[in-house]
């Protein structure tokens, strides 16, 4: 597995997961406070705002360099560049989705990846009969192509919404054509995938299941 270095030369992999999942909830934060004119934020004010400990706050960040002075804060403009700089998004990353059914059609119309700098811009489907038909301008492919379209096109991003029992079929494909990161809406407990992948499971209904958990025992 290759050692990615972050900005602050920190190993990606010395840097608890957890922690990184918070960081685009701070980049969001800071972004709509730097707009709203705000220009210092104390720890303490963001904990409050992400619902988190002053120390937590400092903690996370200190795995990516200096930011503020005590007593001061943090300068919020410049902070939210830097969690953008070091979550990689000062860039567009095209992206692919698997399977355009129901679910997947909405994903590909959701105007929020191309706000966030995310951009689908290739289609796949197993139906022969949504083979060549177009979703917002872009043709679905079989993936059978899948493997040579995505070198082409430098896609590491792909979303999977395919049924459990195509899952880990596509998701072979996926890497073979070089897919580093898969955002996974397939309802399937664990994708096979080398260390290196990163994989990220979407599955409202066990979301809703862990809910009525707490409702059923009112």
């Amino acid at each position: 597995m290759k050692k990615r270095v972050v900005p602050g030369h920190v190993l990606a992999t010395e840097i608890p997961d957890v922690v990184i999942q918070r960081l685009p909830l701070y980049q969001r934060t800071l972004s709509l406070m730097s707009k709203e004119g705000v220009e210092v934020v104390s720890s303490f004010r963001l904990g409050e705002l992400l619902g988190s400990t002053p120390a937590q706050i400092r903690k996370d960040l200190s795995y990516f360099g200096r930011f503020g002075k005590q007593g001061t804060g943090y300068d919020v403009s410049y902070l939210a560049d830097r969690v953008k700089q070091i979550l990689g998004l000062e860039k567009e990353w095209p992206m692919a989705l698997v399977g355009v059914g129901r679910l997947g059609q909405a994903i590909a119309r959701y105007p929020g990846f191309a706000a966030a700098g995310f951009r689908i811009v290739a289609l796949f489907d197993t139906d022969p009969e949504k083979v060549g038909k177009r979703v917002e301008g872009i043709a679905i492919q079989s993936v059978e192509e899948m493997p040579q379209a995505l070198k082409a096109e430098d896609i590491q991003i792909a979303i999977l919404a395919v049924p459990a029992d195509r899952a880990q079929p596509v998701t072979d494909l996926l890497l073979e054509g070089g897919v580093k990161a898969i955002l996974n809406y397939a309802p399937i407990s664990l994708l096979r995938v080398p260390p290196d992948i990163v994989v990220r499971s979407i599955d409202p209904v066990l979301v809703l299941q862990s809910m009525t958990f707490y409702l059923n025992s009112y």
